[in-house]
């Protein structure tokens, strides 16, 4: 008889290694499992494998109907080889590091046919941008790349901090940044500008995490547990018959460290939670710290207090994506407006840390 005990979890994962890590580098959430008792314990599976850049682990209750799986295999085997499918499906749709990956060809202007995952972001990344009045934008590419920040070169701020050109050419680059700029018309891609680009690192992983939520759900799981890169979707309980927690890290500077310090657990059921930070990658050139966050309006890092902010989306549909472009805008732009917003939408809750405070908007 396996004795009861408490399971502790934390990934550590350095993100924008590669495929569809998020440009903004936030902060850690940590899963807490708690598991109690032999029976219950043995209950619940886990699979974890990498993807997307990181790590990825999914908990889940394999109490369910097993037809659309296979009855003559193993169910876990099964759900595994439905996960990998799934994650390879999207990294061909949605990942800028993967040159054959559709948004790769939409950038490099070549013709591809758009499938369900690129649409589906696409639809909802338009829909969020026009909400927070174009804070958040995955057209925002140039403006990442140009500060190093993108796909290209890492070290570019050093080297532009001070150029006296800069100002020209960020208002050249905001021509091509925009959401008004690109649609979808007849299931093609229609740019105003043929160098406009996307980037769907801001909200990809969330939205990764709401897929293999929907493909439990279509295996009739009702208890478990997403996450791919710490973004999280959950849904019913753990293995303990409670909400899941998942802790938030305390953010300090260059901490790679997942679960080194603990802020708060939140007890989380039915819904997405993502933190988005700008404490664990930054630039500093000449004494200033300028961090991953840039205001598209503007074509600048942002300049303010707010170092991580954490949203949870109970959104019927996609929470997971909602939440992971969400917890970006309110890091674009900071402490005020992220209260504002998070406060105003019912399905929505959040805890912000500043410099000087913690801001619970969990009630």
């Amino acid at each position: 008889m396996m004795k009861s005990y408490n399971f502790y979890k934390a990934v550590t994962l350095v993100k924008n290694s590669v495929n569809l890590s998020k440009v903004f580098y936030g902060s850690f959430l940590i899963i807490l499992l708690t598991m109690s008792g032999c029976t219950r314990s043995q209950r619940y599976i886990r699979i974890e494998g990498y993807a997307q850049g990181g790590t990825y682990t999914i908990v889940y209750d394999p109490k369910s109907t097993l037809e659309e799986v296979g009855s003559n295999t193993h169910h876990s085997d099964s759900v595994t080889k439905l996960i990998s499918k799934t994650l390879v499906n999207i990294d061909f749709s949605l990942s800028g590091y993967n040159k054959n990956s559709i948004v790769s060809k939409v950038n490099n202007n070549e013709p591809c046919t758009l499938d369900k995952y690129f649409i589906e972001l696409f639809t909802l990344s338009k829909e969020i941008s026009a909400q927070t009045e174009g804070y958040f934008d995955i057209s925002g590419g140039p403006l990442y790349d140009f500060w190093g920040f993108g796909f290209k070169d890492p070290q570019a701020m050093s080297k532009i901090i001070n150029d006296p050109e800069t100002p020209y050419i960020i208002d050249s680059l905001k021509t091509i940044v925009g959401m008004d700029k690109i649609r979808i018309e007849n299931g093609a891609l229609i740019k105003d500008d043929p160098r406009i680009t996307l980037n769907f690192n801001a909200i990809a992983q969330g939205y990764t995490c709401d897929v293999l939520a929907s493909l439990l759900d279509s295996l009739n799981i009702q208890n478990y547990l997403v996450e791919v890169g710490m973004e999280i979707v959950c849904k019913g309980v753990n293995a303990s018959g409670t909400d899941w927690r998942i802790g938030i890290d305390t953010p300090k500077d260059g901490s790679m460290v997942a679960g080194e310090s603990i802020e708060k657990i939140v007890p989380i059921k039915n819904g997405g939670i993502v933190t988005s930070g700008n404490y664990r990658k930054y630039h500093i050139v000449n004494g200033r710290k300028y961090a991953h966050s840039i205001d598209p309006h503007t074509g600048y890092p942002v300049q303010h207090d707010l170092l991580s902010a954490t949203v949870i989306s109970h959104s019927d549909t996609l929470p997971g994506a909602h939440a992971d472009a969400y917890a970006t805008y309110c890091m674009v732009v900071g402490k005020e407006k992220a209260t504002e917003f998070i406060s105003k939408h019912s399905n929505l809750k959040g805890y912000l840390i500043t410099s000087s405070e913690s801001i619970n908007l969990l009630e």
